[in-house]
């Protein structure tokens, strides 16, 4: 096996401040973050590597064209024998954090860049290479334009059914109230459909709190896992116990993620689980909602109100069950359900296929940056799933 340093087939050039360049300006800036912004200058042109010298070590990117890179990123460019796009995968490919020096703001030196290993193969091999793992990329961020699609399409979907509903002797939206004011009536949340009640979540869930205790990490790692654990986020471990076994919601208590909003703040569960006191669980009534309606409804409102605390910020689950949401009938909920389960699945199964494409990759680049596997064998891997 044949390994090369990235200073045998690579230069790295430092980044600088643009702030003194002239105004205006179309070429992208880049940081450790990404792109942050444009000039009027460029620095370099592509195709080049960037590489954080500062900040966020772990994040290589792949540059065409004219560029400005500021001083917290490396610009990396390649020999004339050595393609880009294979040493941008190798980069990719590589724990960049395992270089860094400095204890306070994670940094890195050109030094220890130069030092970096490669298994090296030929030019036509490195094209070949680059144009599979290219490949596996582009389905990628199809598959992600799909998702915030999917994404877009729910979030529409859900106000129109939460703020109009729909119409059991048609089987449509209603009309809004703007359009047909007489099918509405005032409340408390404004205007809702005259069949439609109002009422707080203690009305319509149970709140299971305080049947929970804890599960504390030191027990857990000397537990079976069989069982999933969850938090606030969704599973975090397995257990060997379990205190629910049914259909529930778990709502997360943080108020960061309320301002957030980074992760789920309701989600359903099923099957046999434990949960931690990060997470309220709710128990729907099911003689007034369905668990579908009530966990998107749930999810879709504005808590920033409610959050208590400044230190760490929460929800209570009295401030939680004193919220008040708008309920249809239950022959409406099961409608409106159809259309969301709908949607919710095309999602899922875009998000299923994301994550199969990005396991693919991983494992692509494990195999054909190592030498382990040969190139003609895993392009005919990527060709028959990329075709699926």
């Amino acid at each position: 096996m044949s390994e090369v340093l990235l200073s045998d087939i690579a230069h790295i050039y430092n980044g600088m401040d643009y702030k003194q360049n002239p105004p205006g300006g179309i070429i992208p800036i880049y940081g450790t973050g990404g792109l942050m912004g444009v000039t009027s200058l460029p620095l370099y042109c592509g195709p080049a590597v960037l590489s954080g010298r500062k900040g966020s070590i772990n994040n290589p990117m792949y540059v065409e064209g004219e560029f400005w890179n500021v001083d917290t990123i490396f610009c990396i460019k390649a020999n004339d024998e050595v393609n880009t796009k294979w040493l941008y995968y190798n980069f990719l490919n590589t724990d960049l954090t395992k270089l860094i020096e400095a204890t306070g703001v994670p940094s890195v030196n050109s030094r220890s860049l130069y030092k970096l290993k490669f298994y090296w193969v030929e030019f036509s091999e490195q094209k070949k290479i680059a144009r599979i793992l290219s490949t596996a990329d582009t389905v990628i961020e199809k598959t992600l334009s799909v998702i915030d699609k999917y994404k877009a399409i729910k979030q529409g979907l859900l106000h129109d059914l939460f703020t109009r509903g729909i119409d059991p002797s048609t089987n449509k939206l209603r009309p809004r109230y703007q359009d047909a004011p007489e099918l509405y009536k005032d409340s408390n949340l404004g205007w809702v459909p005259k069949e439609w009640d109002v009422l707080p979540v203690s009305s319509i869930s149970e709140n299971l709190d305080g049947a929970r205790i804890p599960v504390k990490q030191e027990d857990r790692d000397k537990q079976q896992k069989v069982y999933p654990y969850y938090g606030a986020s969704g599973i975090i471990d397995f257990v060997e116990d379990y205190i629910y076994d049914e259909p529930l919601i778990l709502f997360g208590e943080d108020g960061e993620n309320v301002i957030s909003r980074n992760l789920p703040l309701a989600f359903k569960v099923e099957g046999k689980i434990w949960v931690n006191n990060h997470a309220h669980v709710l128990r729907p009534i099911s003689t007034i909602v369905t668990i579908t309606f009530l966990c998107e409804i749930l999810e879709s409102i504005n808590y920033s109100t409610i959050v208590s605390g400044t230190a760490q910020p929460k929800i209570t689950q009295r401030a939680l069950s004193g919220v008040h949401l708008p309920i249809p009938k239950m022959n409406e909920q099961l409608l409106m359900n159809e259309k969301i389960v709908s949607i919710i699945m095309k999602l899922q199964t875009e998000q299923a296929y994301l994550l199969k494409m990005q396991n693919l990759k991983k494992g692509l680049m494990e195999d054909l940056l190592s030498g382990k596997k040969k190139v003609k064998v895993l392009k005919e891997k990527i060709n028959a799933l990329t075709n699926e």
